[in-house]
């Protein structure tokens, strides 16, 4: 996570943090990018941090529409 995002960026339920941010990196595979080691995104180009966060933006829209599709809210 880049340094001071955690204050513009809060997460609604503090606990989300450590899943959040392994789930970034199972992201970042899955794309086939390779994660920093020491947890530092920086060095990564801004094209890579980008399509991580935009394909986990996309993820929870889908996993959102399906559960609402469940419960037979959505139309």
């Amino acid at each position: 996570m880049a340094v001071g995002s955690e204050n513009r960026n809060p997460l609604v339920v503090k606990e989300a943090k450590q899943i959040m941010n392994q789930w970034k990196y199972e992201v970042a595979r899955e794309l086939g990018i390779n994660p920093p080691a020491d947890g530092y995104w920086g060095n990564l180009t801004s094209r890579d941090c980008g399509a991580v966060g935009g394909h986990m933006v996309r993820k929870m829209i889908q996993m959102a529409e399906s559960q609402l599709a469940s419960k037979g809210t959505w139309k």
